[in-house]
Order: C-alpha cells, then sequence, then structure tokens
C-alpha cells in the first residue's frame, strides 16, 4: 500500500466524493485507511458506569484504498504514487505528474 498515515488524500468514490483529508491510520492487511473526516457512520453504544451515556453516536469509520487518491504536495493534483531509488539506495515515493519526491 503506498499510502501512509500523515498523507493527504481525495476520496474518488463513494458517497464523500470529492472531499479532502488526512490519513489517521492505515490498515494494511484490511487495505482500508482512516481518514478525517470522510466516511461517518452511527454507532449504538451501551452506558459504562458514569464514564459514557447511552445513544448514537457518529464516528469515522475505514474507507477501502482504492477509493482514495494521493495529492501530491507540490502540484496538489490527485496522483498514483510511484516508486523510486536514490543514489545511496533509499526507496521513496514520487509524483506520477510532476515528477517530486513524495517523501
Amino acid at each position: 500500500m503506498k499510502i501512509r498515515k500523515g498523507d493527504t488524500v481525495l476520496v474518488i468514490a463513494g458517497k464523500d466524493r470529492g472531499k479532502k483529508g488526512t490519513v489517521r491510520a492505515s490498515y494494511i492487511k484490511s487495505d482500508r485507511v482512516l481518514v478525517d473526516g470522510v466516511n461517518f457512520i452511527k454507532k449504538h453504544v451501551k452506558a459504562v458506569r458514569e464514564v459514557r451515556q447511552a445513544g448514537i453516536i457518529e464516528r469515522e469509520a475505514p474507507i477501502d484504498v482504492s477509493n482514495v487518491m494521493l495529492l501530491c504536495n507540490k502540484c496538489n493534483h490527485p496522483t498514483r504514487a510511484g516508486i523510486r531509488f536514490l543514489e545511496g539506495g533509499k526507496k521513496v515515493r514520487f509524483c506520477h505528474v510532476c515528477g517530486e519526491v513524495i517523501d
């Protein structure tokens, strides 16, 4: 998965199409990412003694990684991330639109 925690992404499919947000967590085994302000669900919760009141809360749910695209820091366009090796042998991601290194 080429999208990591802290990246800015654009949602390209689903009910929140067109929204931008920052990746808060990435779940590699299930190919999902948790994006701030995207994919809100309603969850019914039980009361816990004097800690939390019972009711319906809204929270963010993970979204499939195929439904988001990485936004380049330099050109601010949605892009696919490519992999490149630097002179020292370090592996970095780069923008396919402008060629700038993302990492």
